[in-house]
């Protein structure tokens, strides 16, 4: 049984705000539901006239005080951890609440390691939830199982291995055939689309994988035989 990974005009149940390079808050303007925040991507938002509904976090990086103040239906929730960063905590708490189909900005930016923890942290709770990060016009998302995506003719997509992803692949241009895709040895980055449907065979591990966005589009799952 494969995966069909379709596009669907079903909202996100929820966007997440990270503390990172935010590259679209138009869009975060124009959502129409909850918008959750990790502690100092709160400051980004509302500096860009965004007040967000939910912020998460150690919140050592604002004066909660203040903001209770101006902006009193703001929902804060404090955990301060060190054992989890602030999006870990952020999605430790939408998970709590049955919110898993969840479209986030920031991910990237800041210093390089906080960027790689939040990687580390989209690999580990892909596995339950349907996260999706969007970046300057560009979608990605965790694929752990074979899939058929519908894509455009000619679009450029990546492949980059968790680490390790042993696949075949049809629709590209650069196809795979029972191959190893590597951290540190070799990954499948700018391939391009040759038919409207692709095919990823997942053989052994997973991957990240990157396309054109289809905002304000979520990602739906469908199974077929």
């Amino acid at each position: 049984m494969n995966h069909k990974i379709k596009f669907s005009n079903i909202r996100f149940d929820a966007v997440l705000c990270l503390n990172g390079e935010i590259s679209h808050f138009e869009y975060i303007k124009e959502y129409e539901g909850n918008i959750y925040c990790a502690d100092g991507a709160a400051n980004q938002l509302i500096s860009n006239n965004i007040i967000p509904d939910y912020v998460i976090g150690d919140l050592d990086s604002i004066n909660e005080g203040l903001l209770k103040e101006k902006y009193s239906n703001i929902v804060f929730y404090k955990k301060e951890s060190q054992e989890s960063n602030d999006f870990e905590k952020c999605l430790d708490y939408l998970s709590n609440k049955n919110i898993n189909n969840i479209l986030i900005f920031g991910l990237q930016g800041g210093e390089l390691e906080h960027t790689l923890n939040n990687w580390s942290v989209l690999k580990r709770f892909s596995s339950k939830m349907n996260l999706v990060v969007l970046h300057k016009n560009r979608y990605a998302f965790v694929i752990n199982q074979t899939s058929v995506i519908e894509l455009n003719e000619n679009e450029i997509v990546s492949l980059i291995p968790q680490t390790k992803c042993l696949l075949t692949t049809s629709g590209l241009r650069w196809n795979l055939k029972n191959e190893y895709l590597e951290i540190g040895k070799r990954e499948g980055a700018r391939n391009l689309t040759e038919n409207k449907n692709i095919l990823l065979e997942i053989h052994e591990g997973e991957l990240l994988f990157f396309m054109d966005s289809r905002y304000p589009q979520s990602i739906k799952y469908e199974n077929e035989r």
